[in-house]
């Protein structure tokens, strides 16, 4: 069994994931590169990544900026709702992912499609509930028609909000309790839902938020928009194997519990998985693991390195396990929930966390001796961070402060 410790793991994920000295995208490949495209500018991050969590708007941002070397506010921007070479949907785990368009079209066949028929169940079963749909075609045949309805209308205004799309049709305008009797049990209306449902089948998509870009109200969109062609069909086990194989590459070695986590598979599925794949098995520090049969030589060691990496980060919420760049900080650096705050990053590994204060600046708490280099590395870095915010000031959207954020608040 090939041992890979955490030395070399870490060396692999400053490698991978863009954040070791020289790894940083640029807006093209070097003279005579074979890199495609798509491996340029904020496209090429989240091609490293997989998949950027989108479920703050404001860490696609920031995540996929603190991997360039040169870009901006504006790049992103642009390539999310201009060029269109990135695309934002649902995926692993019921969460909201930025890709890709041939990344989106893996996540779709090998995670979506699940997503989607569990959750199109639970829609019919509270509209069946609550008596719609009660003709011969029942709630299901009842769903299928105001999905059409409300897919025409997205393809006419070219995108729309839920309030506006409710006018197509006084349909969507109706109410349903959604997990009726429960403590969590609430009320939406069917326009809300369906284009849910519409963005987990991945025929719309989350286009521009109404405001700033840190803005979680967004502008819905006809998938054509991005893919006038569609996305590309994938068998739904080839996809998974290939999003397997992508994941492991960027995330590896890793455990098969980790990979199970990421994507939201079932161990059934991932055991099937991995018996397709093939992967060589690795020893990590004792704990068992499988890295690709063809990517066991050793990378080379990476100068020391500091990273300011936002909350719902890619990278930190990329594995199950964590001990070996996270050590005893956990309780600081995650809310309840199992989400990630801000994190500082040195040499491969979590060393303390970041908040913005509300005069905007961006202040720094180590939890460890790293050293008075890297201490200047991460103000340097804070600074410039602080200057691509200017007047913007950040909110934990989607889970709640940690107690490093509060402490650094507080003070």
């Amino acid at each position: 069994m090939h041992r890979i410790g955490r030395r070399e793991r870490r060396a692999r994920l400053g490698l991978r994931h863009r954040l070791a000295p020289g790894s940083a995208v640029t807006w093209a490949g070097p003279p005579g590169s074979a890199e495609s495209p798509g491996s340029a500018g904020p496209p090429g991050v989240a091609r490293s990544l997989v998949a950027v969590h989108s479920t703050d708007p404001s860490s696609v941002y920031l995540g996929l900026l603190g991997r360039m070397a040169d870009g901006s506010l504006t790049a992103v921007e642009h390539a999310l709702y201009q060029e269109r070479t990135l695309i934002r949907l649902l995926g692993m785990r019921r969460t909201v992912f930025v890709t890709t368009l041939d990344g989106a079209a893996l996540i779709q066949a090998a995670c979506g499609r699940v997503v989607a028929a569990r959750e199109r169940r639970k829609v019919v079963g509270w509209l069946a509930a609550a008596g719609i749909g009660a003709g011969p075609a029942g709630a299901d045949g009842w769903l299928a028609e105001v999905e059409q309805v409300a897919l025409r209308a997205l393809a006419d205004r070219g995108e729309a909000t839920a309030a506006e799309l409710a006018a197509a049709d006084p349909r969507l305008k109706t109410e349903i309790v959604l997990s009726a009797g429960k403590s969590y049990q609430g009320r939406q209306t069917v326009g809300s839902r369906v284009l849910f449902l519409l963005a987990a089948q991945g025929l719309a998509v989350r286009g521009r938020p109404r405001g700033s870009w840190t803005s979680h109200q967004y502008r819905w969109s006809p998938l054509s928009r991005w893919c006038p062609d569609g996305l590309a069909d994938w068998a739904t086990e080839d996809a998974e194997v290939e999003l397997a194989r992508r994941w492991l590459y960027a995330y590896g070695p890793a455990t098969p519990a980790d990979l199970q986590w990421w994507t939201g598979w079932t161990a059934t599925q991932t055991r099937r998985v991995l018996t397709r794949l093939r992967p060589a098995e690795a020893d990590l520090d004792g704990e068992p693991g499988i890295v690709l049969a063809d990517d066991r030589a050793p990378v080379p060691e990476q100068p020391p390195w500091v990273a300011l990496l936002p909350g719902l980060d890619s990278t930190p919420m990329g594995w199950q396990g964590r001990d070996w760049f996270l050590g005893e900080h956990g309780p600081r650096l995650f809310d309840r929930a199992g989400n990630v705050g801000p994190t500082l990053w040195c040499d491969g590994r979590i060393a303390g966390g970041w908040a913005q204060d509300p005069d905007g600046q961006i202040v720094c708490r180590f939890l460890e001796d790293v050293g008075s280099e890297a201490v200047a590395a991460a103000e340097a870095a804070a600074a410039r961070l602080a200057a691509v915010l200017g007047p913007v000031r950040l909110t934990a959207r989607t889970r709640g402060k940690t107690w490093l954020e509060e402490e650094l608040a507080a003070r």
